[in-house]
């Protein structure tokens, strides 16, 4: 399971299950409910584990 925290008000913005690790079933699938949920006003602060799924073109992207 991956997921997405709001660390202003501490909840889950964005979650996803997959039984692969591939970005779009699950770091993409996560960001677009996260912004889904929360959509960008204001300027964002970005943090991740900086793993691989983080750093391929399809999440870059």
């Amino acid at each position: 399971m991956i997921g997405r925290l709001d660390l202003a008000d501490r909840k889950v913005v964005g979650w996803a299950l997959s039984q692969t690790m591939d970005a779009e079933a699950t770091t993409v699938a996560v960001w677009q409910m996260a912004v889904r949920n929360r959509p960008l006003f204001h300027s964002l602060l970005f943090h991740s584990v900086r793993g691989v799924p983080y750093a391929c073109s399809a999440f870059r992207e």
